[in-house]
């Protein structure tokens, strides 16, 4: 099979396809046919080797991907070969045969294409993860987005909404704010022009707002901070901006508000059954068209750098997927 490996961690140039044998299921692992995987930062960052944990060289990049069931392991019992499935790893997924857990799996409506599958679960479920179970955001609220127009930026620009907030997307650019306008945002900010504190207030009435979803750092989180509404919730996603910012800490306790963690990872591997559900939910809000997955563009396995690259220098809006097999359409 052929799988696409990184060999040095000099970035998206240390990557190159290679021929490898099939791996085979063991006991509660499914064998996946993989279709179509999507493109996420965390794998800009293992290709440097300045994410959270280094896989020994060479390994196979890629966090989630959606396929055909092609093999059962031992004491499987949630699937069967030929199920469409999406699934997430903690690397691994850019190859054309995969082999995981089957906590890690969840079937996918026939009514999903693959390449929407496999830009699904990283991202939204992220996002879900952050709004419902760490921010407990409520209907009525008022939500900012830091980067925006980015995967999980959108996700949460769209989970917002589907959740009852109004939503202040914060982006670089006017034709990101576009993007994030036709995914549901309520307001857009260009925060390279405009002094993102002044204008959140000037868009929350002076009260701020209730929560702020970050996968940015950099500069822009703690005027983002200084925003936040009396006992709001400040959600850590990320730092795409390759900065993790200082926070004076005495801001919390003037706006007697949360700083909080979201460790997407860490939870779907703590907790599967949840992740599982999230999913879930996700995929049922696909298929009624609350959800719209925005895809930049679809890449065959050998042009995956390009898009790590893209990625990487802030061209991308939403995802980028790659297409491991024949392009699908849906059933």
């Amino acid at each position: 099979m052929r799988a696409l490996r990184q060999h040095q961690l000099v970035g998206p140039s240390g990557l190159q396809v290679d021929e490898l044998p099939v791996p085979s299921p063991g006991a509660g692992e499914i064998g996946i046919e993989v279709q179509a995987a999507a493109i996420n930062f965390p794998d800009v960052l293992l290709s440097h080797g300045t994410y959270q944990f280094r896989p020994p060289l060479p390994f196979i990049p890629g966090g989630e991907l959606a396929g055909i069931v092609s093999a059962v392991g031992p004491h499987v019992t949630a699937f069967s070969v030929g199920d469409r499935v999406a699934a997430w790893m903690l690397h691994g997924a850019f190859a054309e045969q995969v082999v995981v857990n089957e906590s890690s799996a969840v079937k996918l409506p026939a009514e999903i294409p693959f390449e929407v599958g496999a830009a699904t679960l990283v991202t939204y479920a992220t996002t879900l993860h952050a709004l419902v179970d760490r921010a407990a955001l409520k209907k009525g609220e008022t939500l900012l987005v830091l980067g925006a127009a980015g995967g999980v930026g959108l996700a949460a620009v769209e989970l917002g909404k589907a959740l009852g907030a109004r939503v202040l997307a914060a982006a670089s650019s006017e034709d990101k704010i576009a993007v994030c306008r036709q995914h549901g945002a309520d307001e857009g900010i260009v925060y390279t022009r405009e002094d993102l504190k002044a204008r959140v207030k000037e868009l929350s009435g002076g009260e701020g707002v209730d929560v702020i979803y970050d996968p940015v750092g950099g500069p822009y989180a703690e005027p983002a901070l200084r925003s936040i509404a009396w006992q709001g919730r400040y959600l850590v996603v990320g730092f795409a901006s390759g900065e993790i910012p200082k926070i004076p800490l005495n801001l919390t306790l003037l706006k007697g508000c949360q700083i909080v963690g979201v460790f997407w990872g860490s939870f779907a591997l703590r907790d599967p059954a949840a992740n599982r559900a999230h999913a879930q939910r996700l995929f049922h809000w696909i298929t009624e068209g609350k959800l719209r997955p925005h895809i930049d563009r679809v890449l065959p396995l050998a042009r995956a750098a390009e898009g790590l690259a893209r990625l990487a220098s802030r061209e991308v809006k939403g995802k980028v997927v790659l297409q491991i097999a024949s392009p699908s359409s849906p059933a």
